[in-house]
């Protein structure tokens, strides 16, 4: 089974030029003296370190491409002609568009969602920065809930600190706040995550006291790497600016052989990383009671695919403090900015992460403890994902984080925005099928123009896309669940699945196939 192949790949724009290549090594299995191809090794020769992320940085996100021996595929819904759970069992009553998918999380001061679904965290990359107004009026208007990415106020070129060393004004975290405030409806929130970085410079303190932000996320990992988030940045002065900041800057930019590299060319870019956060109970108690005295009404934590001792970690400390919701991130996770084979081979994939998930949280509610909250996240994109995540940790998955899949509508929808006045070409032939104005092209504009009604021009066309891709999944969320007779959230339930493979049903505790209602049948062929 060649799980990935390393050496050559379309994020890295790179490629191989023989037909046969080894498979541990990825190298053409007849690597010429003279070749004039383009696999990694021939472009790292020429470029180094620039290899090791997706390209073009800042234009692109990449998903890892690893093909792991079990993954969401090897689970399939049921489907059941007996009974309903939420509804009277009448044809004329148990519809699926009666299907009622929102959901909720929190310990007291619950947040309700129209759909069971979130954005990943949306931080400072440059696919988020350009990008923002078109997330978050999308997640607004949607009624699901928004999630600030770390360092936006770091690396905000208007940043100023405070006579105390904290943030005293960042515009940026100003706008990326207001833009989703403007079309809240009380459905979802807007979660603002902190790193080390964010947590020095007093994040926190300002999102609270400026905004009333009621939500604040700890960060200590994600499913796409094990390192801090990172940046690249075109100017030898802003590189400075971000090392004084308090950032690790590479190559170091007050070097003077990287300023040469610079001012001469080859050295194009400098990256910007944050630091590992490392964590103990005592710490992260203590971090926890203090930003609730600062006034967060809710804090919730974000981990990744770390193995099952910190996972282990995570879900027993957030109980213990009351964490109201804990978002589990398996790999490969998928990010435009993440160290690519990083991405590719580290981390444990997410349904291996959320069935050990399942069986620690069911084991602490055995005990008698509560548990937290949970949302599952990891290259999910479809309706059947979010029901198989939701029914894979029933009951203590509440909601599904979703990264790309989010992204991608606000981008086009962007795009469209240009195509429609004509720039870059113009409308492609596969958007100017379905017509040539934004209320031929997108279907739901008139939905939102009779509750918007002239406001609805000035709703930025990637935020209608967004509505458009949570809409498709609302209804196929409820075709999937009036199928399982489900008519809440809330029933969905692990017997609702079943495993394709046997290694699956060991994996995931989830019965194999030819086992699921077995007995039941049996019962009734033998009576």
């Amino acid at each position: 089974m060649n799980l990935h192949r390393p050496n050559a790949n379309e994020a890295l724009q790179t490629k191989n030029r023989s037909r046969d290549v080894a498979p541990q090594s990825g190298i053409c299995s007849r690597c010429l003296d003279g070749c004039k191809g383009n696999c990694d090794l021939f472009r790292v020769t020429f470029r180094g370190r620039e290899l090791l992320y997706p390209e073009p940085f800042g234009s692109v996100t990449a998903g890892a491409d690893k093909d792991y021996p079990v993954d969401y595929s090897h689970l399939n819904i049921m489907g059941y002609a007996l009974g309903a759970k939420g509804v009277e069992a009448d044809p004329d009553k148990a519809t699926f568009p009666n299907v009622d998918t929102e959901t909720s999380y929190g310990v007291t001061d619950k947040v309700k969602m129209r759909v069971p679904i979130f954005t990943g965290a949306l931080g400072s990359t440059d696919i988020a920065r350009k990008n923002w107004q078109h997330f978050a009026v999308g997640a607004a208007i949607s009624g699901i809930s928004l999630v600030c990415g770390e360092n936006v106020c770091g690396i905000d070129p208007e940043l100023e600190f405070g006579d105390n060393g904290l943030i005293k004004k960042s515009p940026e975290m100003d706008r990326r706040v207001q833009e989703y405030r403007r079309y809240h409806e009380g459905y979802g929130d807007i979660l603002v995550q902190m790193n080390v970085e964010d947590t020095r410079n007093g994040v926190a303190e300002y999102v609270i006291e400026k905004h009333g932000v009621e939500t604040i996320e700890l960060k200590w990992g994600q499913g796409a790497k094990c390192i801090g988030g990172e940046i690249k940045v075109n100017s030898l002065s802003r590189a400075i600016e971000l090392k004084k900041r308090g950032y690790i800057v590479t190559p170091d930019p007050e070097n003077p052989a990287h300023q040469a590299a610079f001012k001469a060319g080859p050295l194009k870019q400098f990256e910007r990383h944050s630091r590992l956060g490392f964590v103990d109970q005592e710490g992260f108690m203590n971090e926890v009671e203090r930003i609730r005295k600062l006034g967060a009404k809710r804090i919730t934590l974000k981990t990744g695919a770390y193995p099952m001792r910190e996972l282990a970690m995570a879900i027993r400390w957030s109980s213990d403090a009351d964490i109201d919701l804990l978002t589990i991130d398996g790999a490969p996770g998928g990010t435009g900015m993440s160290p690519w084979r990083m991405m590719t081979e580290w981390g444990i994939p997410a349904i291996y992460l959320h069935s050990m998930a399942y069986e620690l949280a069911d084991r602490l509610a055995k005990k008698g403890n509560r548990v937290p909250d949970l949302a599952f996240a990891g290259g999910f994109s479809s309706e059947d994902h979010v029901f198989k995540a939701l029914a894979l940790g029933a009951p203590y998955c509440k909601a599904i984080c979703m990264g790309r899949a989010l992204m991608i509508p606000g981008m086009v929808g962007k795009n469209a925005e240009k195509w429609l006045r004509d720039e870059d070409g113009g409308l492609p032939p596969n958007v100017s099928k379905f017509g040539f104005t934004k209320e031929e092209i997108f279907m739901n504009y008139e939905v939102l123009k009779e509750k918007y009604g002239a406001e609805v021009d000035d709703l930025p066309l990637g935020a209608i896309g967004l509505f458009n891709v949570t809409d498709k999944i609302k209804v196929g969320l409820q075709q999937l669940m009036a199928g399982a007779r489900n008519w809440k959230v809330e029933y969905i339930s692990r017997n609702d699945l079943f495993s394709l493979t046997e290694e699956c049903a060991q994996i995931t505790g989830i019965k194999y196939v030819m086992d699921a209602f077995r007995d039941e049948a049996l019962q009734i062929i033998d009576a």
